[in-house]
């Protein structure tokens, strides 16, 4: 039998032929903080479960990491249906979807001759702790589309069948464990002993998976959901609904059909309403002179900015636009982070007393000169640029922080409107893979960056955890303290944004660290059918994005 050299970090060893890299993890993982999930071979990642064929330079994936910590995630999902269906028994189970994410877990509804109690639930996690101490396999096998077809039919899952019908590869990949089996978007764990940290939680007309976060992977945070973006996801879902575009495969079937140009007129007509009713909701409140929008990376909130303004203008109002960003200390004054680099995104970046003061003194009807910051030369200017507000005006204010009240400390609560944005995915790909929201921003992004500033995919992907990490640090904090929530995303958006971020993804050579999340970027995109963006109207949210929008940005 042959032999082969594996590296590790500069330390080889000899194994023999055909072993399993989940075997060769074992003698590393003393090495690493968190559990190891996937490798990386020669620049591929690879699932444990997957043999050794050649001498091969590794590295490891653990949770901690963002393609380890959604390798889990789904894992604990297939162990959560198994158990479901085993408890229930599948005669009584029409159907489970997942729906969206609830802080750090998943939301699930549940259709059949089945009732939600906390009894079930303690049967169903004690259950899936069986299978857990079991260490059961998760077994993938590669299938002809038609097999899988007809093989999801019988199952029920509609979805599936959809999805496939428009897949151009001739295999499908299938995960099974135990006596149940299931399509994933996706790497799983080798086994089930992986998913240790998990909970069940009854909420509203579903069920809660509760799961760790990527930042403490071996510990579940407290549970608390947040109410309104709760309420906000459910309405998009509502909307869905009403146009008949549920998953991927629904979406697919309306383009082919050549349904689109309604399909996308609807879609932004739902938006302007509700932009339409937030400037009512605002008009009516007499008192309030700063509307403030804060939203994670790539919500669109320059283009809603906009877009709300006109419909201020629309209710009687008079809206000026200010972005805190103008406020930003002298580049020489900016506060380092951690590794000594400057830290632009927090609070402590901004001149908070001297955006207080402006905004005091505009409140008080004085005439303020605003300033502009010269992102050229790292400073702020005055360049007279005057405002006094009178009965009618109002400031539109947009940046990170608005939603901390420590940035407009000194302002008087009934003075502000809080609002926060971002483009909550609707679509799932089918009823057990949903498409995670960062996915939909991070592709947004990377057309938009490759667009107006010649960055690279590599580029975007290799700044994307970062970004992340300010978002959670300055953002999600206090998204729920908004009185009103905005969704921008559009239900046709990611067929658009296909045709733009292909070819960009498509760059990143084998070598790169970030090809791996390229590819799967990749293998996401393939599942839509591709629209043209001549039918996306010049003041969508979407030509922040693509570009050709009646805005200036």
């Amino acid at each position: 039998m042959n032999r082969y050299k594996v590296t590790v970090n500069d330390v080889t060893k000899e194994y023999p032929e055909g072993t399993v890299y989940g075997e060769i993890v074992k003698n590393f993982q003393n090495q690493e903080k968190y559990p190891i999930v996937l490798v990386v071979v020669n620049g591929r990642l690879r699932e444990l479960h997957k043999k050794l064929k050649q001498d091969a330079n590794i590295s490891f994936v653990t949770t901690a990491e963002s393609i380890g910590h959604k390798t889990y995630k789904r894992s604990a999902s297939l162990l959560f249906l198994k158990a479901m269906y085993h408890v229930v028994g599948r005669e009584k189970l029409k159907q489970i979807i997942l729906h969206f994410s609830i802080g750090s877990g998943f939301y699930y509804t549940v259709k059949g001759d089945v009732q939600l109690t906390q009894e079930l639930l303690e049967q169903v996690k004690s259950y899936m702790h069986e299978i857990v101490d079991a260490e059961l396999p998760i077994m993938k096998s590669s299938i002809t589309t038609d097999e899988a077809i007809e093989r999801f039919h019988e199952y029920g899952m509609y979805d599936k069948e959809k999805l496939f019908k428009y897949r151009r590869v001739s295999k499908v990949n299938i995960y099974r464990l135990g006596d149940f089996e299931d399509y994933y978007y996706g790497f799983m764990t080798w086994h089930t002993g992986y998913l240790k940290y998990f909970d069940l939680f009854l909420y509203d007309e579903g069920i809660v998976l509760h799961l760790p976060t990527v930042e403490k992977p071996t510990e579940l945070p407290p549970f608390k959901p947040s109410p309104k973006i709760f309420k906000v996801q459910q309405e998009a879902e509502r909307w869905a609904e009403r146009m008949e575009i549920e998953t991927v495969g629904d979406l697919n079937q309306k383009v082919t059909n050549q349904d689109t140009r309604q399909m996308i007129l609807i879609s932004e007509a739902l938006q302007e309403g509700k932009i339409s009713q937030i400037a009512g909701e605002i008009a009516a409140r007499s008192n309030v002179k700063f509307v403030m929008i804060a939203g994670p990376s790539s919500s669109g909130k320059t283009t809603f900015s906009q877009r709300l303004s006109v419909q201020l203008w629309a209710h009687g109002l008079r809206p000026h636009y200010i972005g805190v960003d103008n406020y930003f200390l002298n580049r020489e004054d900016t506060p380092l982070d951690e590794k000594g680099e400057k830290n632009y995104e927090c609070l402590e970046a901004i001149d908070v007393d001297g955006f207080n003061r402006d905004m005091g003194r505009l409140l008080a009807g004085e005439l303020v000169d605003i300033p502009v910051f010269n992102f050229v030369d790292g400073k702020r200017e005055y360049k007279g640029n005057y405002l006094q507000l009178g009965p009618e005006d109002i400031l539109v204010i947009e940046g990170i922080h608005c939603l901390n009240d420590k940035l407009s400390y000194s302002l008087p609560k009934e003075s502000k409107y809080k609002i926060y944005i971002s483009a909550l995915t609707q679509l799932n790909i089918d009823e057990h893979n949903r498409i995670p929201t960062t996915d939909g921003r991070l592709i947004r992004r990377m057309v938009r960056d490759a667009r107006t500033r010649g960055t690279s995919a590599a580029r975007t992907l290799s700044m994307w955890n970062s970004v992340r990490r300010g978002e959670n640090e300055n953002i999600f904090p206090y998204q729920e303290s908004a009185d009103v929530m905005f969704n921008s995303a559009l239900i046709y958006e990611l067929a658009v944004l296909k045709q733009y971020a292909e070819p960009a993804l498509f760059q990143i050579p084998k070598d790169d660290p970030c090809y791996p999340e390229a590819k799967r970027l990749l293998k996401f995109l393939d599942y839509f059918v591709g629209i043209p963006s001549e039918d996306v109207p010049n003041n969508s949210i979407l030509r922040e994005f693509i570009g050709g929008g009646c805005f200036k940005l």
